[in-house]
């Protein structure tokens, strides 16, 4: 009986393989199927066509497969065609306002401030007393001094009495007359010194904020308040090295203050003359008249200035240009194909880029897909 069942399975085996040879083959089929009736080969009805031109043109492979090759897909893509323009020559950089003048006031002398005429925020004049420290010692010494002074005044006209008379030499004289300018020399020092205990105004302008009171104890370099001259005001900007040579003083520049959006108009009145070695930028100064108080020093500003106008700039969008390492380079089209094109540009803003060389009028700079186009490949120009 066990032989028997072995005997039936041995059997069925061969049975089995052929079953799985047919499924096999069925698969493969359906995928063979799907593949031509819906992912047919791009270059299929090129081909195709391309020979089936050829048979028409008298049955010749040959130009049936050249007119395939031609038939291969282009890369759409949109193209920039260059023409002059007008172009305002104008420079955009970023500055910041500045007081005409502006001066720590710091104490001197060290003790006790008596009198402070401090207004915070105020106008002062130039001269005026801003606030005092304690002299007394000062003034004791000077009144010493004084007292020092008359002494040697008198001893001098003595000695020069004795001198006229040939009682004495000219040595004793001078020594007694030099104790006399000497003395006479330490007490404008000590007035000097007296004067530094009553700070006034260098020039006129308005006050800072101040910590100090009446009974501070201050030392030499203490700062009390802040002094500054804010009609005019200076702005303070840079622009690129290569422009370097077409600003002038006197140059009329637009600013915009970036907290009101309000736009002033300022002249150009001082240009260093040295380009900083670090940015490669050109130090610019001009000068507002800010009769209103418009612009606070410290603020940020915008600056534009013009320097002059082009009615046959080439420009291109800023898409269009490449940057590398060497330079910038834009892709054109030419016969068909991508050709690429070293380019110097110029005045840039946020959507076009004036070029300065290596373009000319008419040339199709490419503005889309420049990722994707490769020097020399077929390129089909869309709208």
């Amino acid at each position: 009986m066990q032989y028997e069942e072995q005997t039936v399975e041995t059997e069925s085996r061969p049975g089995r393989k052929v079953l799985w040879i047919v499924l096999t083959v069925a698969l493969i089929a359906a995928l063979a199927f799907i593949k031509i009736k819906f992912f047919p080969s791009p270059n299929a009805d090129a081909k195709g066509a391309g020979g089936g031109r050829g048979a028409a043109g008298g049955g010749k492979g040959g130009p049936g497969g050249a007119g395939g090759r031609g038939g291969a897909q282009k890369l759409p893509v949109q193209v920039y065609v260059v023409q002059p323009t007008n172009l305002s020559d104008e420079v955009a950089a970023t500055g910041s306002i500045l007081a005409d003048e502006s001066v720590v006031i710091k104490s001197e002398l060290s003790g006790k401030i008596t009198s402070l005429n401090i207004r915070e925020g105020q106008p002062v004049r130039k001269g005026q007393l801003l606030f005092s420290i304690n002299a007394d010692e000062a003034q004791a010494a000077i009144r010493k001094q004084q007292y020092n002074i008359q002494l040697f005044r008198d001893q001098e006209k003595r000695q020069r009495t004795l001198l006229d008379k040939e009682y004495i030499s000219a040595q004793e004289y001078e020594q007694a007359n030099n104790q006399l300018q000497t003395a006479q020399a330490d007490l404008r020092a000590l007035q000097a010194s007296l004067d530094k205990a009553y700070v006034r105004a260098p020039f006129d302008g308005v006050l800072g904020l101040t910590t100090a009171t009446v009974g501070t104890y201050v030392s030499p370099g203490s700062e009390i308040t802040t002094l500054s001259r804010v009609r005019p005001v200076k702005i303070d900007f840079a622009v690129p090295g290569r422009f370097a040579t077409k600003i002038r003083v006197g140059d009329v520049v637009s600013i915009t203050d970036e907290g009101t959006n309000k736009k002033y108009d300022a002249k150009v009145y001082a240009i260093d003359p040295q380009i900083d070695p670090v940015s490669r930028t050109q130090p610019v100064r001009a000068r507002y008249a800010n009769a209103n108080n418009e612009l606070r020093p410290g603020a940020f500003v915008k600056v534009n200035l013009q320097l002059g106008e082009s009615t046959d700039a080439l420009q291109v969008p800023t898409e269009a240009v490449i940057p590398e390492a060497s330079g910038y380079s834009v892709y054109t089209v030419a016969d068909g194909k991508m050709v690429p094109k070293k380019v110097k540009i110029g005045i840039r803003s946020d959507k076009v880029i004036q070029i300065t060389d290596g373009l000319a009028v008419g040339d199709s700079v490419i503005r889309t897909g420049i990722l994707q186009v490769k020097p020399g490949d077929a390129v089909r120009v869309t709208k």
